[in-house]
Order: structure tokens, then C-alpha cells, then sequence
């Protein structure tokens, strides 16, 4: 479909809506009946198309894989707090970790062994690092903040072994590919890595902060973020009071979820012809690999838990009691991913690539596509959204102005960081601020400060270093 300014109409819709109602599932619901009206120009068959977009995308393989690990994910850890594992390793790292600076020094610690996406590293950070809040007095907001800034700012950065390099490398075949351009796409990929200044920005920001002990935001924002309805989860509260703490109960099914999920991308990179480890790693499906390293966990799991004299009936109920607790943002997930597919179905791609010319100075295409790009990222909330539908753009634009093709590239990545990490529809703003019990517009507006702060500074780096570069 040709695109047309109704395209950009549904992503408008929802921002404001979510500010307004401090709620982002109506804006989300408000968002995709807006999209499906403007395509079917009706309300019963606007209401019809809607309701086949959400079931299309709940039908899509890909989005079912992150559904399922993330219900799995919380099943696991629902198995872990009722045998006593979180509450024992809190007990144990009391005695170990003595202040705030060596806590927060252990969640950048924990990098080298989570860096395969950022779901899996908050998945595993965050139920721990929300159990020792109290004992450490840290600002929940600040403990969400350090645990995202060190997810994808780090991940879009590495070169081999997470689940982004192959996709990123795609993209950028793709983009190559379309303008007859006869360049690696990978070397291409590793060149741009240095140019994704919001991601090493972000980043640098991210230590300082959690290091320099500087504070964000007000008393006044905290009181806000911390108003939760007193009676929510009181019953799992009271029972997990009554439960011995075993640390070792948290530790087996940690270990052996990064052993095979280690082993997994080994395993399914060489099935596809990887001759290395770095390649296996990158060829591997990364979402579908840690499914079933999570699968094969809980599995494991529960034997070593029967083993341990737990209760049968007691697990199963916490198993999908876990699970459940993730529903809400599994519930977000799937009506972000139905309002893009319909944008899409709008010609959104198509509008916003026809909106801009090659009309620009070379020299400020790289800020320019960072900034248009950081713009439609944070409505879509999406990085992978993002690089698919601007990579082809920002490649043309480099080909026909001039500029400099890796920037440029890099300019792309950074700015669906930016979505991805500052968008309240971004999966990890919307998965930490469930995990963490934190009112989600709350949180996005506290990590928009400092997003704006990193994104103005990337602009300024995208104007200077063409200039550097002659």
C-alpha cells in the first residue's frame, strides 16, 4: 500500500494516551482500532481487522517464541522463590556484598555470562536485584535504570555470540543489496559498531551514574513510582515469608540455564554449518535456543526440587502462578507487535522512506537519520523494527549524498537503541518495570531524561565526525 500521513496516525495515538491515562494498554487497544479504522473506513470491519491483526500476530512463530520464554522465564523463577532460592541467596549475599557500590558493582559483573539478549539478561537480574531493594535502600528507579543501561547499549555493541549480530547483519545485506552495492555485510556491521554513538554514550552515562552515586529525578517522582495497590500479591508475600532460603535452589537452575543455553547456540550454529564458535553463535536462532535451554531447566529443575523434598502440588501452582505474572507485559507485547503490523499495512515504511529526499548535505545525513530515526523509534519502541524499516533509507541516502556509508549505518543501529531503550513500548522498558512493580509511564518518563541527555550528545557526534573524518 502506498503510505500516507495515516500511516504515522496510530503510533500518535498511543504516546499521548499513555500520558494522559498513566496507563499504556488502552492507548495500545485505542492505537490498533485507529489503524484498522483507517483501513477499512467502517467500525465493524475497522473492529473485525483489528481483532485478525492481534490474532496474526499471535500466530507468528517468532512472537510465540518470545511469549513462551517469557511465561516459561516466569514460571522458573515462581519455582525459585517458593523453594526458598531467591530468599536464600539474598541471605547469603548479605554477608558478602557490605554496601550499595559493591551491589551495583555486581550487576555489571554479571555481563559477561547474560549478554545473549536483553530479555534474558533482565530476566535473570531482575527478581534478585528487586529482592535486596530493601536492605540496600536503592531507588527502584535506579536500580531498573542500571540494569537496562547494562542490557542494549552493551548487546548492539558486540561483535559475535548474541542474538542482534545476525539480524543486524541482515539488515544491512539487505540495504546493500537493494543499492547495488558490493561490500561484506558483516565487515560493514563491525565498522558501523564504533558509529553507534547513542549505544557508547548511553553506556558511559549508565557507569558514571551508577558509580559517581548520581541521583535522577525527584522525592516527590519516587513517592509516585512507588504508589502500587498495598494488596496486590499480599498472599504470595505472606507465603514466600514463611519459606526456608536456599541459595543452592537458585543457583542450580541459573547455572544450568546459561550451561545449556551456551551449549544450545553451539549446538544449533554447527547444525547450520558454523565451523567456529563465534559463528556458531551467530548463526544459531537465539530466541529458540534459549527456549529450549529454559525448557530443558525447568525440566531438570524440578527433579533436583523433588529431590530437595519439595512439594509436587506446591511447584506446579507456582510454576504457572510465575508464568502469570508476566502476562501483562506478554499482553503489551502483542498488541505492540498488532498496532506495527497494522502501521505497516498503512504503508508506513513506504511513507516515511518517500518523505525524505537526497536533498541533504552529506555531511549532516548520519545526524539526520539518527534523529528522524530516534523519533519513529521511540513510537514504535522497536530496534529491530526500526533498523528494518531505516536501513534501507539511511544506505541510500550515504550512496546518493556521499556520506559516510558506515556512520551512517552506525547512525541507524543508535537510533533504534534509543527506541528500544527510552520507548515505554520497548520490550525491556516494559518487561523491567513489570518485574520491578513499577508504574511503567512513570519509569519511561524517568529514563527519557537521561535518553535525551545521550541523544543530544549523539547528535552533536554525528556532526562533528564527518567533518573529523576529511
Amino acid at each position: 500500500m502506498k503510505g500516507t500521513w495515516l500511516s504515522l496516525l496510530p503510533f500518535f495515538m498511543i504516546i499521548p494516551l499513555a500520558i494522559w491515562l498513566k496507563e499504556i494498554l488502552p492507548g495500545l487497544v485505542i492505537g490498533l482500532l485507529v489503524g484498522a479504522f483507517c483501513l477499512e473506513k467502517s467500525v465493524l470491519p475497522g473492529v473485525e481487522h483489528a481483532v485478525l491483526a492481534l490474532l496474526k500476530t499471535m500466530s507468528d512463530v517468532e512472537h510465540m517464541k518470545v511469549v513462551a520464554f517469557l511465561y516459561l522465564f516466569g514460571s522458573l523463577i515462581g519455582m525459585i522463590q517458593i523453594t526458598g532460592g531467591i530468599k536464600g541467596f539474598v541471605e547469603w549475599m548479605a554477608e558478602k556484598l557490605h554496601s550499595k557500590r559493591r551491589m551495583l558493582l555486581f550487576i555489571w559483573f554479571t555481563v559477561p555470562f547474560t549478554f545473549f539478549t536483553p530479555m534474558f539478561r533482565i530476566m535473570l537480574l531482575g527478581p534478585v536485584m528487586k529482592s535486596v531493594l530493601g536492605k540496600f535502600r536503592i531507588d527502584r528507579r535506579r536500580m531498573a535504570y542500571i540494569i537496562d543501561v547494562s542490557t542494549e547499549p552493551i548487546i548492539v555493541l558486540l561483535p559475535a555470540a548474541t542474538a542482534f549480530v545476525g539480524f543486524m547483519t541482515s539488515v544491512v545485506a539487505g540495504a546493500l543489496k537493494q543499492n547495488g552495492i558490493d561490500k561484506p555485510a558483516y565487515e560493514l556491521f563491525l565498522q558501523s559498531l564504533p558509529y553507534n554513538f547513542f549505544a557508547i554514550i548511553a553506556l558511559g552515562v549508565g557507569l558514571f551514574t551508577t558509580f559517581m552515586n548520581v541521583k535522577i529525578g525527584s522525592k516527590e517522582e519516587k513517592k509516585e513510582m512507588e504508589k502500587t495497590n498495598e494488596l496486590h500479591g499480599l498472599g504470595l508475600r505472606k507465603e514466600l515469608k514463611l519459606v526456608s532460603g536456599e541459595p543452592l535452589h537458585l543457583f542450580f537452575p541459573l547455572f544450568l540455564v546459561l550451561v545449556l543455553t551456551f551449549f544450545f547456540f553451539w549446538y544449533d550454529g554447527t547444525r547450520k554449518g558454523a565451523k567456529t564458535v563465534a559463528d556458531a553463535f551467530s548463526l544459531a536462532d537465539a530466541t529458540f535456543v534459549m527456549l529450549v535451554a529454559l525448557m530443558v531447566t525447568i525440566i531438570f529443575s524440578t527433579i533436583f526440587y523433588l529431590m530437595r523434598k519439595q512439594s509436587l502440588p506446591e511447584l506446579i501452582y507456582h510454576f504457572f502462578d510465575g508464568g502469570n505474572q508476566l502476562m501483562a507485559p506478554i499482553g503489551m507485547l502483542l498488541l505492540v507487535w498488532a498496532v506495527s503490523l497494522v502501521a505497516d499495512e498503512l504503508g508506513f515504511s513506504n511513507y516515511v522512506s518517500s518523505t525524505f529526499g537526497t536533498w541533504l548535505p552529506k555531511e549532516i545525513v548520519p545526524a539526520a537519520v539518527f534523529m528522524i530515526g530516534s523519533f519513529i523509534s521511540y513510537f514504535i519502541g522497536s530496534s529491530w523494527g526500526t533498523w528494518g524499516i531505516f536501513m534501507p533509507l539511511g544506505v541510500t541516502l550515504a550512496e546518493a549524498t556521499g556520506a559516510p556509508l558506515a556512520m551512517t549505518i552506525g547512525a541507524v543501529f543508535a537510533s533504534g537503541t534509543f527506541g528500544a531503550f527510552a520507548s515505554p513500548l520497548g520490550d525491556t522498558t516494559i518487561t523491567t518495570a513489570s518485574i520491578m512493580e513499577m508504574d511503567l509511564m512513570s519509569y519511561a518518563k524517568y529514563k527519557l531524561r537521561i535518553s535525551l541527555l545521550c541523544g543530544i550528545l549523539s547528535v552533536i557526534a554525528y556532526l562533528l565526525f564527518p567533518f573529523l573524518l576529511k
